[in-house]
């Protein structure tokens, strides 16, 4: 888990943020979401990934998110449209406690592979345990 903080450039018309891809994301960006309207009380993600890593923006508004390595969680809060949280693969997250207004996008690095997911937590703590989250990564994942 890295927090960036992206350079933004700004003048009386208003702020602006550019992202590139191996300068100011750690990867090719072959995909890009985003969540809004998001009720309250809501828990987003809760799911971990074999080889897709993302960056978190909360372009607007914010929200927290929950990371978990299976051995430690962590919260990290996102409230700047200028600060990203770059989450790895084979790393529990979860998205919550949205304000009405958030808009979290989301760049990731491989398009949307159903394969990729690991969506029960219990069979993601038996890979961390066992140590074969890390040697399926290194095995399967094309980074």
């Amino acid at each position: 888990m890295i927090k960036y903080v992206f350079q933004p450039h700004g003048d009386d018309r208003g702020q602006l943020v550019a992202l590139e891809e191996f300068k100011d994301i750690p990867f090719r960006v072959k995909r890009v979401y985003y969540m809004y309207d998001t009720a309250a009380g809501v828990t987003r993600g809760g799911h971990a990934h074999k080889c897709l890593q993302q960056i978190l923006i909360c372009i607007h508004g914010s929200c927290k998110i929950r990371l978990d390595n299976g051995k430690e969680k962590k919260v990290i809060p996102l409230e700047k449209p200028y600060e990203g949280l770059y989450v790895a693969n084979n790393m529990w997250r979860e998205m919550f406690d949205f304000s009405p207004d958030a808009v979290l996008m989301v760049l990731a690095s491989e398009l949307y592979d159903e394969a990729d997911y690991i969506r029960n937590y219990d069979t993601f703590l038996n890979l961390v345990k066992n140590g074969d989250a890390v040697s399926t990564a290194e095995e399967i994942c094309r980074i």
